[in-house]
């Protein structure tokens, strides 16, 4: 058999064929001395970049506790765990499961949710098990389209689709931010979804979820909110309470404002949904799970349990000092009247005069501030992202607060609107980086 080249891939874009077919070869020739030394040097440039040298204002990353961190690597994430605890497959587990216990009952503490699965590998296939516990293939769903922040999970490029359900978007009040409620009320009634998505990338308000359980109640669906991002705030109680609001169920990433490892969680006040769910996670789609990370999530929800409300204060006081600075430099940022421009850790810029969202961030990137590209709900909305989105949970861990987002934003206008050279705000960025090195809210 032959071994094609990784560029070989027809389906990949371009720009990425080019890339690989670059650096395939020379990363991977050698000795096995040569490319160990290779990839330590990879990783150690990559923790530097991202860890000592850059302003990290991407929506969907975060810094682990050091604590929480250094489990990963302990000899526990290299055992299976597969079945309930006081009934392994594998022997030998007694110490183990008990972390499982832990960590699925504090999780519930936090949220002060019934039931919790937390062997979930992913916000994405957190989505999935509410999916097939909701829903059969060929099924009709409502989902955030992707200008309003919806996730692609929720699409039909990705596990919605994939599993063969019937995607309608949930109309929304482009003004407000919000659900179009008397749309949504008319379109559930001529589509009969058997689920309704709420929420997604892109949260800078509350949204109403008693009036979307009221809707649902009425065709006999089921509430999803998708709390990918939001997780921190939940847990600080500094955002709404999906389930408190009539939410069947609660997706989230572990990784993002969460501030823990890579994983998911589905939450839910629902005994028979979380029936389907612990059955989905165990026979059916996890079975074994990496108790690394069971170990990691546990000491993560300490550090929200210990300090999550004034860690989820602290990010919004920063998004909203940081929009109010990156607009006063001139900036468009996307914001409801009367309402301002975030009560949430997220924020939006309007992209259309730097160039599109992801042609921007690209540039940006280039002077070590990170963000990426967001749809909004605004014109034009074809090509380029015509969004930018900013989140403010690392900076915050790294013990930002509001003078430093004013100097964020300077740093931000020195490229993107006076157009000094990358190489020149780069050099102030790490010197400014320099200058925050312990994390804060965390045990």
């Amino acid at each position: 058999m032959v071994i094609l080249p990784i560029a070989d891939k027809p389906w990949l874009p371009d720009d990425c064929r080019d890339l690989i077919a670059d650096l395939e070869e020379p990363l991977s020739e050698g000795s096995f001395d040569d490319i160990d030394d290779r990839v330590m040097a990879l990783i150690d440039d990559h923790e530097r970049h991202m860890d000592d040298e850059t302003i990290g204002l991407n929506a969907g990353t975060n810094i682990m506790n050091p604590r929480a961190s250094a489990l990963l690597s302990r000899s526990l994430g290299n055992r299976p765990s597969l079945g309930f605890p006081g009934d392994k497959y594998e022997m030998g587990m007694q110490h183990a499961e008990k972390l499982e216990i832990a960590c699925e009952s504090l999780v519930k503490r936090l949220f002060d949710a019934p039931f919790a699965e937390i062997r979930v590998p992913s916000g994405a296939i957190a989505n999935l098990y509410c999916f097939m516990a909701t829903c059969k293939a060929g099924d009709a769903i409502m989902a955030f389209p992707g200008e309003m922040g919806g996730h692609v999970t929720h699409h039909d490029a990705g596990c919605a689709g994939l599993y063969g359900l019937d995607v309608h978007p949930v109309p929304y009040d482009a003004q407000r931010m919000t659900i179009d409620l008397e749309r949504l009320r008319a379109d559930a009634h001529r589509i009969k979804p058997k689920l309704i998505t709420v929420a997604g990338s892109l949260c800078l308000f509350p949204y109403p979820v008693a009036d979307v359980r009221a809707i649902a109640d009425e065709v006999g669906a089921y509430v999803l909110y998708d709390a990918a991002h939001m997780g921190g705030m939940i847990a600080g109680k500094r955002f709404q309470d999906p389930l408190k609001e009539g939410a069947h169920m609660m997706t989230m990433s572990t990784y993002k404002a969460f501030g823990g490892p890579p994983s998911g969680l589905v939450l839910s006040a629902d005994e028979g949904l979380a029936a389907k769910l612990d059955a989905i996670a165990f026979p059916g789609m996890t079975a074994n799970f990496d108790l690394g990370k069971t170990a990691a999530l546990l000491m993560s929800v300490l550090d929200l349990l210990e300090y999550g409300e004034a860690y989820a204060d602290t990010c919004i006081s920063n998004a909203q000092a940081l929009a109010q600075a990156l607009e006063e430099k001139g900036f468009t940022v996307h914001g409801v009247e009367g309402q301002g421009h975030t009560d949430s850790h997220h924020l939006a810029l309007h992209a259309q005069t730097l160039g599109g969202g992801q042609a921007a961030a690209k540039r940006l990137a280039e002077a070590n501030i990170l963000l990426c590209g967001i749809g909004l709900p605004i014109d034009p909305v074809a090509g380029d992202m015509n969004g930018i989105r900013i989140g403010t949970q690392e900076i915050t861990r790294q013990g930002m607060g509001a003078d430093a987002m004013a100097e964020i934003a300077r740093l931000m206008a020195r490229l993107w609107l006076a157009g000094e050279s990358a190489g020149a705000v780069r050099r102030d960025v790490i010197d400014f980086r320099r200058t925050y090195r312990e994390l804060v809210f965390v045990r």
